[in-house]
Protein backbone atom coordinates (compact mmCIF):
# COMPACT_ATOMS: atom_id res chain seq x y z
CA UNK A 1 0.00 0.00 0.00
CA UNK A 2 2.91 2.60 -0.93
CA UNK A 3 4.88 4.62 1.96
CA UNK A 4 2.83 4.04 4.79
CA UNK A 5 2.71 0.71 6.65
CA UNK A 6 -0.77 1.21 8.19
CA UNK A 7 -1.09 -2.08 9.87
CA UNK A 8 1.37 -4.38 9.03
CA UNK A 9 3.95 -4.34 12.24
CA UNK A 10 3.02 -7.05 14.16
CA UNK A 11 2.41 -5.52 17.64
CA UNK A 12 3.40 -7.53 20.88
CA UNK A 13 1.10 -9.29 22.20
CA UNK A 14 0.63 -9.68 25.59
CA UNK A 15 1.14 -12.86 27.71
CA UNK A 16 -2.32 -14.53 28.94
CA UNK A 17 -3.48 -18.05 29.63
CA UNK A 18 -5.69 -19.25 26.55
CA UNK A 19 -6.65 -22.81 28.17
CA UNK A 20 -10.30 -21.51 26.66
CA UNK A 21 -9.51 -20.79 23.41
CA UNK A 22 -11.64 -21.52 20.23
CA UNK A 23 -9.87 -22.27 17.46
CA UNK A 24 -12.11 -24.51 15.22
CA UNK A 25 -10.30 -27.50 16.03
CA UNK A 26 -6.83 -26.27 17.62
CA UNK A 27 2.03 -9.72 10.58
CA UNK A 28 2.76 0.67 12.04
CA UNK A 29 1.16 3.86 11.70
CA UNK A 30 -0.86 6.16 13.85
CA UNK A 31 -4.03 3.97 12.59
CA UNK A 32 -3.02 1.09 15.21
CA UNK A 33 -0.18 0.43 18.11
CA UNK A 34 2.64 2.19 16.76
CA UNK A 35 5.94 0.44 17.21
CA UNK A 36 7.51 3.72 18.74
CA UNK A 37 10.89 5.68 18.12
CA UNK A 38 13.51 5.15 16.13
CA UNK A 39 16.86 3.74 17.60
CA UNK A 40 20.43 2.50 16.90
CA UNK A 41 22.24 -0.49 18.33
CA UNK A 42 25.22 -2.35 17.62
CA UNK A 43 26.52 -5.89 17.98
CA UNK A 44 30.05 -7.47 17.96
CA UNK A 45 31.92 -10.49 19.33
CA UNK A 46 34.23 -8.88 21.53
CA UNK A 47 36.12 -11.99 22.98
CA UNK A 48 36.65 -13.12 19.13
CA UNK A 49 36.28 -15.98 17.49
CA UNK A 50 35.76 -19.36 19.69
CA UNK A 51 36.72 -21.74 16.69
CA UNK A 52 37.92 -20.67 13.04
CA UNK A 53 34.75 -21.44 11.37
CA UNK A 54 31.03 -21.51 13.36
CA UNK A 55 29.56 -24.03 10.36
CA UNK A 56 29.88 -27.02 12.79
CA UNK A 57 27.74 -24.97 15.69
CA UNK A 58 24.30 -26.07 16.12
CA UNK A 59 21.16 -24.74 13.51
CA UNK A 60 21.94 -23.39 10.37
CA UNK A 61 25.74 -24.08 9.07
CA UNK A 62 26.94 -20.34 8.51
CA UNK A 63 30.48 -19.52 7.44
CA UNK A 64 33.31 -17.29 10.31
CA UNK A 65 32.76 -13.99 9.55
CA UNK A 66 35.41 -12.37 11.70
CA UNK A 67 36.10 -8.92 11.45
CA UNK A 68 33.10 -8.19 8.65
CA UNK A 69 30.31 -6.07 9.80
CA UNK A 70 26.43 -5.85 8.63
CA UNK A 71 24.24 -2.80 8.56
CA UNK A 72 20.77 -3.90 9.36
CA UNK A 73 17.77 -1.08 8.89
CA UNK A 74 13.72 -2.47 9.62
CA UNK A 75 10.92 -0.60 11.39
CA UNK A 76 11.15 -2.09 14.88
CA UNK A 77 11.79 0.29 17.92
CA UNK A 78 11.62 -0.38 21.68
CA UNK A 79 10.16 -3.72 23.07
CA UNK A 80 10.40 -5.05 19.22
CA UNK A 81 14.25 -3.56 18.90
CA UNK A 82 15.22 -4.89 21.99
CA UNK A 83 13.69 -8.39 20.82
CA UNK A 84 15.59 -8.08 17.36
CA UNK A 85 18.38 -7.67 19.10
CA UNK A 86 18.20 -11.16 20.79
CA UNK A 87 18.19 -12.16 16.77
CA UNK A 88 21.49 -10.21 16.06
CA UNK A 89 23.05 -11.22 19.00
CA UNK A 90 22.31 -14.71 18.35
CA UNK A 91 24.16 -14.49 15.08
CA UNK A 92 26.80 -12.63 16.29
CA UNK A 93 27.92 -15.53 18.80
CA UNK A 94 27.21 -17.91 15.62
CA UNK A 95 29.35 -16.21 13.16
CA UNK A 96 31.59 -13.58 15.65
CA UNK A 97 30.18 -10.88 12.78
CA UNK A 98 29.61 -6.89 13.91
CA UNK A 99 26.19 -6.29 13.38
CA UNK A 100 24.24 -2.76 13.58
CA UNK A 101 21.11 -1.89 13.73
CA UNK A 102 18.81 1.07 12.75
CA UNK A 103 15.41 1.53 13.37
CA UNK A 104 13.23 3.87 11.33
CA UNK A 105 9.35 3.12 12.21
CA UNK A 106 7.01 3.71 9.31
CA UNK A 107 9.43 5.51 7.20
CA UNK A 108 11.71 2.39 6.78
CA UNK A 109 10.93 2.01 2.72
CA UNK A 110 11.30 6.40 2.60
CA UNK A 111 15.17 5.66 4.32
CA UNK A 112 15.93 3.06 2.80
CA UNK A 113 15.33 4.72 -0.81
CA UNK A 114 16.86 7.55 0.29
CA UNK A 115 20.02 5.77 1.38
CA UNK A 116 20.26 3.74 -1.78
CA UNK A 117 20.52 7.19 -4.21
CA UNK A 118 22.74 8.98 -2.03
CA UNK A 119 24.84 5.57 -0.48
CA UNK A 120 25.43 4.13 2.56
CA UNK A 121 22.65 2.11 2.18
CA UNK A 122 22.02 -0.97 4.89
CA UNK A 123 23.18 -4.57 3.93
CA UNK A 124 20.30 -5.77 5.06
CA UNK A 125 16.63 -4.47 5.45
CA UNK A 126 13.31 -5.83 6.65
CA UNK A 127 10.61 -4.54 4.71
CA UNK A 128 6.65 -4.67 5.25
CA UNK A 129 5.61 -3.83 1.80
CA UNK A 130 5.95 -6.50 -1.36
CA UNK A 131 5.13 -3.62 -3.48
CA UNK A 132 8.04 -1.66 -2.65
CA UNK A 133 10.17 -4.54 -2.95
CA UNK A 134 9.11 -5.63 -6.47
CA UNK A 135 10.08 -1.95 -7.01
CA UNK A 136 13.76 -2.28 -5.74
CA UNK A 137 13.92 -5.58 -7.34
CA UNK A 138 12.74 -4.43 -11.26
CA UNK A 139 14.83 -1.09 -10.67
CA UNK A 140 18.35 -3.30 -9.92
CA UNK A 141 18.82 -1.62 -6.39
CA UNK A 142 18.05 -5.16 -4.58
CA UNK A 143 20.22 -8.46 -5.36
CA UNK A 144 18.51 -11.84 -5.53
CA UNK A 145 19.08 -14.54 -2.34
CA UNK A 146 21.64 -16.73 -2.92
CA UNK A 147 21.20 -20.29 -3.30
CA UNK A 148 22.21 -20.94 0.00
CA UNK A 149 19.66 -18.88 1.32
CA UNK A 150 17.20 -20.70 -1.08
CA UNK A 151 18.20 -23.99 0.07
CA UNK A 152 17.29 -23.11 3.99
CA UNK A 153 13.99 -21.04 2.72
CA UNK A 154 12.74 -24.47 1.05
CA UNK A 155 13.62 -26.51 4.13
CA UNK A 156 11.48 -23.83 6.23
CA UNK A 157 9.33 -22.88 4.45
CA UNK A 158 5.92 -23.33 2.62
CA UNK A 159 6.25 -22.30 -1.05
CA UNK A 160 4.06 -19.91 -1.15
CA UNK A 161 6.23 -17.62 1.36
CA UNK A 162 9.16 -18.02 -1.74
CA UNK A 163 6.51 -16.89 -4.13
CA UNK A 164 5.51 -14.02 -2.36
CA UNK A 165 9.47 -12.61 -2.34
CA UNK A 166 9.59 -13.43 -6.13
CA UNK A 167 10.00 -11.17 -9.08
CA UNK A 168 10.69 -11.94 -12.59
CA UNK A 169 11.68 -15.87 -11.43
CA UNK A 170 14.14 -14.66 -8.99
CA UNK A 171 13.79 -14.20 -5.54
CA UNK A 172 14.50 -11.00 -3.53
CA UNK A 173 13.00 -11.40 -0.19
CA UNK A 174 11.77 -13.56 2.64
CA UNK A 175 9.42 -13.03 5.55
CA UNK A 176 11.05 -13.02 9.06
CA UNK A 177 8.15 -11.64 10.67
CA UNK A 178 4.30 -12.42 10.16
CA UNK A 179 0.98 -11.03 11.69
CA UNK A 180 -1.85 -12.96 11.02
CA UNK A 181 -5.03 -10.81 10.27
CA UNK A 182 -7.61 -13.54 10.43
CA UNK A 183 -8.39 -13.91 14.32
CA UNK A 184 -11.62 -12.97 15.34
CA UNK A 185 -12.00 -11.81 19.18
CA UNK A 186 -15.30 -12.64 21.19
CA UNK A 187 -16.07 -11.83 25.18
CA UNK A 188 -16.41 -14.74 26.46
CA UNK A 189 -19.01 -14.13 29.18
CA UNK A 190 -21.55 -12.59 25.78
CA UNK A 191 -20.73 -15.48 24.09
CA UNK A 192 -21.70 -18.09 27.36
CA UNK A 193 -24.90 -15.55 28.04
CA UNK A 194 -26.33 -16.05 25.16
CA UNK A 195 -25.58 -19.80 24.61
CA UNK A 196 -23.35 -19.29 21.47
CA UNK A 197 -20.06 -21.20 20.47
CA UNK A 198 -17.50 -19.64 18.01
CA UNK A 199 -19.11 -19.89 14.39
CA UNK A 200 -16.92 -21.78 11.56
CA UNK A 201 -18.67 -20.47 8.82
CA UNK A 202 -20.33 -16.84 7.57
CA UNK A 203 -23.34 -18.05 7.61
CA UNK A 204 -22.95 -19.73 11.53
CA UNK A 205 -21.46 -16.27 11.90
CA UNK A 206 -24.45 -14.68 11.17
CA UNK A 207 -26.24 -16.72 12.80
CA UNK A 208 -25.07 -16.35 16.08
CA UNK A 209 -24.64 -12.85 15.74
CA UNK A 210 -28.65 -12.73 15.20
CA UNK A 211 -28.77 -15.12 18.69
CA UNK A 212 -26.89 -12.49 20.28
CA UNK A 213 -29.40 -9.47 19.80
CA UNK A 214 -31.92 -11.68 20.48
CA UNK A 215 -30.40 -11.68 23.54
CA UNK A 216 -30.62 -8.23 24.24
CA UNK A 217 -26.38 -8.61 23.34
CA UNK A 218 -24.94 -6.21 20.60
CA UNK A 219 -23.23 -8.87 18.64
CA UNK A 220 -19.73 -6.79 16.69
CA UNK A 221 -17.98 -3.65 17.26
CA UNK A 222 -16.45 -2.64 13.90
CA UNK A 223 -13.65 0.20 13.46
CA UNK A 224 -15.51 1.77 10.45
CA UNK A 225 -14.13 5.22 11.22
CA UNK A 226 -10.30 3.76 10.04
CA UNK A 227 -10.79 3.03 6.79
CA UNK A 228 -8.17 0.28 6.69
CA UNK A 229 -10.19 -2.23 8.91
CA UNK A 230 -12.69 -2.17 6.25
CA UNK A 231 -10.21 -3.66 3.55
CA UNK A 232 -9.39 -6.58 6.17
CA UNK A 233 -12.77 -7.56 5.98
CA UNK A 234 -12.97 -7.37 2.63
CA UNK A 235 -9.96 -9.93 2.03
CA UNK A 236 -10.78 -12.18 4.21
CA UNK A 237 -14.28 -13.03 2.80
CA UNK A 238 -12.86 -12.40 -0.67
CA UNK A 239 -9.75 -15.30 0.13
CA UNK A 240 -12.44 -17.80 1.32
CA UNK A 241 -15.14 -16.67 -1.47
CA UNK A 242 -13.16 -16.12 -4.49
CA UNK A 243 -10.16 -18.46 -4.13
CA UNK A 244 -6.19 -17.77 -3.84
CA UNK A 245 -5.95 -17.33 -7.45
CA UNK A 246 -8.31 -14.48 -7.94
CA UNK A 247 -7.29 -13.12 -4.82
CA UNK A 248 -3.52 -12.68 -6.43
CA UNK A 249 -5.25 -11.23 -9.63
CA UNK A 250 -7.48 -8.96 -7.76
CA UNK A 251 -4.07 -7.82 -5.78
CA UNK A 252 -2.64 -6.64 -9.06
CA UNK A 253 -5.60 -5.04 -10.91
CA UNK A 254 -5.69 -8.08 -13.00
CA UNK A 255 -8.80 -8.10 -13.15
CA UNK A 256 -11.48 -5.31 -12.13
CA UNK A 257 -12.97 -4.70 -9.39
CA UNK A 258 -16.22 -4.38 -10.39
CA UNK A 259 -15.56 -8.67 -11.28
CA UNK A 260 -18.45 -10.94 -9.66
CA UNK A 261 -16.39 -12.29 -7.30
CA UNK A 262 -15.92 -8.58 -5.72
CA UNK A 263 -19.93 -7.91 -6.02
CA UNK A 264 -20.06 -11.11 -4.19
CA UNK A 265 -17.89 -10.47 -1.49
CA UNK A 266 -19.49 -6.89 -0.75
CA UNK A 267 -22.71 -8.89 -1.40
CA UNK A 268 -21.99 -11.13 1.90
CA UNK A 269 -20.57 -8.46 3.96
CA UNK A 270 -23.73 -6.40 3.47
CA UNK A 271 -25.24 -9.53 5.52
CA UNK A 272 -23.30 -7.78 8.41
CA UNK A 273 -23.22 -4.39 7.36
CA UNK A 274 -26.39 -3.28 6.21
CA UNK A 275 -27.96 -4.77 9.27
CA UNK A 276 -28.16 -1.73 12.46
CA UNK A 277 -29.01 -4.73 14.72
CA UNK A 278 -25.94 -6.46 14.31
CA UNK A 279 -23.21 -3.47 14.71
CA UNK A 280 -22.78 -1.63 17.97
CA UNK A 281 -23.87 2.01 17.35
CA UNK A 282 -25.53 0.91 13.95
CA UNK A 283 -23.84 1.67 10.35
CA UNK A 284 -23.31 5.70 11.66
CA UNK A 285 -21.83 4.66 15.46
CA UNK A 286 -19.60 2.13 13.19
CA UNK A 287 -18.51 4.62 10.99
CA UNK A 288 -17.71 6.77 14.18
CA UNK A 289 -15.32 4.32 15.71
CA UNK A 290 -11.92 3.74 15.30
CA UNK A 291 -10.00 0.41 15.45
CA UNK A 292 -8.83 0.80 19.10
CA UNK A 293 -12.34 1.79 20.28
CA UNK A 294 -13.94 -0.98 18.35
CA UNK A 295 -11.93 -3.30 20.62
CA UNK A 296 -11.73 -1.94 23.43
CA UNK A 297 -15.46 -1.24 23.90
CA UNK A 298 -15.99 -5.42 22.70
CA UNK A 299 -13.92 -6.40 26.94
CA UNK A 300 -14.99 -3.33 29.13
CA UNK A 301 -17.86 -3.43 31.90
CA UNK A 302 -20.24 -3.21 30.64
CA UNK A 303 -19.12 -4.34 26.97
CA UNK A 304 -20.75 -2.97 24.16
CA UNK A 305 -20.44 -5.56 21.59
CA UNK A 306 -19.68 -9.01 21.84
CA UNK A 307 -17.01 -9.73 19.34
CA UNK A 308 -14.12 -7.64 17.33
CA UNK A 309 -12.27 -7.93 14.18
CA UNK A 310 -8.74 -7.19 14.05
CA UNK A 311 -5.51 -8.88 13.70
CA UNK A 312 -3.40 -10.91 16.05
CA UNK A 313 -2.18 -6.85 17.36
CA UNK A 314 -5.80 -6.44 18.80
CA UNK A 315 -4.95 -8.89 21.68
CA UNK A 316 -2.20 -5.99 22.87
CA UNK A 317 -5.07 -3.36 22.62
CA UNK A 318 -7.28 -5.88 24.75
CA UNK A 319 -4.67 -6.50 27.74
CA UNK A 320 -2.99 -2.60 27.16
CA UNK A 321 -6.59 -0.98 27.78
CA UNK A 322 -9.04 -3.30 29.71
CA UNK A 323 -9.15 -5.80 32.53
CA UNK A 324 -9.74 -8.64 30.51
CA UNK A 325 -7.51 -11.61 30.33
CA UNK A 326 -6.04 -13.27 27.17
CA UNK A 327 -7.81 -16.96 27.35
CA UNK A 328 -10.39 -16.37 29.21
CA UNK A 329 -12.15 -13.10 29.21
CA UNK A 330 -11.25 -12.56 25.80
CA UNK A 331 -10.15 -15.54 22.86
CA UNK A 332 -10.26 -15.13 19.21
CA UNK A 333 -11.77 -17.61 16.45
CA UNK A 334 -10.21 -18.09 12.85
CA UNK A 335 -12.19 -15.73 10.47
CA UNK A 336 -15.34 -17.53 9.59
CA UNK A 337 -15.32 -18.89 6.11
CA UNK A 338 -17.44 -17.50 3.55
CA UNK A 339 -16.83 -19.63 1.03
CA UNK A 340 -15.06 -23.01 0.39
CA UNK A 341 -12.11 -22.09 1.13
CA UNK A 342 -12.13 -22.37 5.52
CA UNK A 343 -8.16 -22.80 6.12
CA UNK A 344 -6.98 -19.58 5.38
CA UNK A 345 -5.03 -16.40 6.97
CA UNK A 346 -4.46 -12.83 5.66
CA UNK A 347 -1.79 -11.35 6.93
CA UNK A 348 1.30 -8.85 7.07
CA UNK A 349 4.65 -9.09 7.81
CA UNK A 350 8.37 -7.80 7.25
CA UNK A 351 10.62 -9.36 4.64
CA UNK A 352 14.20 -9.29 4.56
CA UNK A 353 15.79 -8.21 0.99
CA UNK A 354 19.87 -7.67 0.35
CA UNK A 355 21.19 -4.60 -1.19
CA UNK A 356 24.73 -6.48 -1.95
CA UNK A 357 25.77 -10.05 -2.56
CA UNK A 358 28.29 -9.75 -0.03
CA UNK A 359 28.80 -13.49 1.59
CA UNK A 360 28.24 -11.82 5.14
CA UNK A 361 24.90 -10.21 3.62
CA UNK A 362 23.49 -13.48 2.93
CA UNK A 363 24.71 -15.07 5.43
CA UNK A 364 22.51 -12.80 8.03
CA UNK A 365 19.13 -13.51 5.63
CA UNK A 366 20.13 -17.02 5.73
CA UNK A 367 19.89 -16.96 9.45
CA UNK A 368 16.93 -15.04 9.43
CA UNK A 369 15.41 -18.00 7.93
CA UNK A 370 15.83 -20.08 10.11
CA UNK A 371 14.21 -21.90 13.11
CA UNK A 372 16.95 -20.27 14.95
CA UNK A 373 16.77 -17.35 14.49
CA UNK A 374 12.50 -17.04 15.05
CA UNK A 375 12.65 -19.28 18.29
CA UNK A 376 15.39 -16.08 19.44
CA UNK A 377 12.98 -13.39 19.23
CA UNK A 378 9.27 -16.21 19.42
CA UNK A 379 10.65 -16.49 23.14
CA UNK A 380 10.37 -12.61 23.98
CA UNK A 381 6.42 -12.49 22.68
CA UNK A 382 4.75 -10.37 20.19
CA UNK A 383 5.93 -12.47 17.07
CA UNK A 384 5.18 -15.14 14.69
CA UNK A 385 7.46 -16.44 12.31
CA UNK A 386 6.18 -18.15 9.04
CA UNK A 387 8.85 -20.71 9.53
CA UNK A 388 6.74 -24.32 9.64
CA UNK A 389 10.06 -25.53 11.91
CA UNK A 390 9.79 -23.13 14.72
CA UNK A 391 8.31 -25.67 17.69
CA UNK A 392 5.02 -24.48 19.06
CA UNK A 393 6.81 -25.00 22.39
CA UNK A 394 9.03 -21.71 21.39
CA UNK A 395 6.65 -19.18 21.77
CA UNK A 396 5.62 -17.82 25.27
CA UNK A 397 1.98 -18.48 25.52
CA UNK A 398 -1.21 -20.25 24.64
CA UNK A 399 -2.66 -17.38 22.48
CA UNK A 400 0.43 -16.61 20.63
CA UNK A 401 0.92 -20.71 20.17
CA UNK A 402 -2.38 -20.77 18.51
CA UNK A 403 -2.18 -17.75 16.31
CA UNK A 404 1.13 -18.74 14.92
CA UNK A 405 -0.36 -22.96 14.55
CA UNK A 406 -2.78 -21.11 12.45
CA UNK A 407 -0.54 -18.64 10.42
CA UNK A 408 1.61 -21.99 9.67
CA UNK A 409 -0.70 -24.46 9.29
CA UNK A 410 -2.14 -21.67 6.43
CA UNK A 411 0.42 -23.35 4.13
CA UNK A 412 0.07 -22.16 0.76
CA UNK A 413 -3.00 -20.27 1.89
CA UNK A 414 -1.43 -17.58 3.19
CA UNK A 415 -2.06 -14.19 1.26
CA UNK A 416 -0.43 -11.06 2.34
CA UNK A 417 -3.23 -8.25 2.84
CA UNK A 418 -4.22 -6.79 -0.51
CA UNK A 419 -4.50 -2.92 0.09
CA UNK A 420 -0.63 -3.34 1.61
CA UNK A 421 0.08 -4.69 -2.23
CA UNK A 422 -1.84 -1.79 -3.25
CA UNK A 423 -0.68 1.54 -4.75
CA UNK A 424 -0.77 3.80 -2.07
CA UNK A 425 -3.47 6.15 -3.69
CA UNK A 426 -5.60 3.37 -4.19
CA UNK A 427 -4.82 0.94 -0.53
CA UNK A 428 -3.18 3.26 1.62
CA UNK A 429 -4.53 6.43 2.12
CA UNK A 430 -6.60 8.07 5.00
CA UNK A 431 -9.96 9.49 2.92
CA UNK A 432 -9.48 8.13 -0.23
CA UNK A 433 -9.33 5.15 -2.62
CA UNK A 434 -10.31 1.95 -1.19
CA UNK A 435 -10.46 3.03 2.52
CA UNK A 436 -13.16 5.77 1.40
CA UNK A 437 -14.78 3.68 -1.01
CA UNK A 438 -15.91 0.80 1.91
CA UNK A 439 -16.76 3.53 3.77
CA UNK A 440 -19.31 4.72 1.70
CA UNK A 441 -20.06 1.32 1.02
CA UNK A 442 -20.48 0.51 4.69
CA UNK A 443 -22.72 3.78 4.72
CA UNK A 444 -24.34 2.94 1.37
CA UNK A 445 -24.83 -0.92 1.37
CA UNK A 446 -25.14 -1.08 -2.71
CA UNK A 447 -22.60 -3.58 -3.56
CA UNK A 448 -22.87 -2.68 -7.12
CA UNK A 449 -22.16 0.84 -6.66
CA UNK A 450 -19.22 0.06 -4.54
CA UNK A 451 -17.69 -2.09 -6.95
CA UNK A 452 -17.99 0.42 -9.59
CA UNK A 453 -16.18 3.04 -7.47
CA UNK A 454 -13.58 1.09 -6.42
CA UNK A 455 -12.97 0.01 -9.86
CA UNK A 456 -12.90 3.90 -10.92
CA UNK A 457 -10.26 4.44 -8.07
CA UNK A 458 -8.12 1.74 -9.22
CA UNK A 459 -8.01 2.80 -12.77
CA UNK A 460 -6.43 6.10 -11.83
CA UNK A 461 -3.09 3.92 -10.67
CA UNK A 462 -0.53 2.78 -11.73
CA UNK A 463 -0.25 -1.30 -10.48
CA UNK A 464 2.77 -3.85 -10.01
Amino acid sequence: MGASTHRSVTVAIAVGLASGLALAGCSSSSSKPSAGTTGTTSSSSASGPASSSSSSASGTALPDLSGKSIQVLAEWSGEEQKSFQKVIDAFTAKTHASVSYQGAGDQTVTVLKSKLAGGGAPDVALVAQPGAIAQLAQAGQIKPLSDSVLSTIDANYAAGWKTLGTVNGKVYSIMFKAANKSTFWYNTAQFQQAGVTPPKTWDDFIKAAGTLSDAGITPVSVGGADGWTLTDWFENVYLSQAGPDNYDKLAHHKIPWTDPTVVQALTTLKQLFGNDKLLAGGKTGALQTDFNTSITQTFTAPPKAAMAYEGDFAGSVITSTTKAKLGADAAFFPFPAAGSLANFVVGGGDAALATNDNPATMAFIQFLASPEAAQAWASQGGFLSPDKNVPVSAYPDDTTKAEAQMLVGAGDNFRFDMSDQAPAGFGGTKGAGEWKDLQDFLSSGDPNAAAAQLEKDAAKETWQ
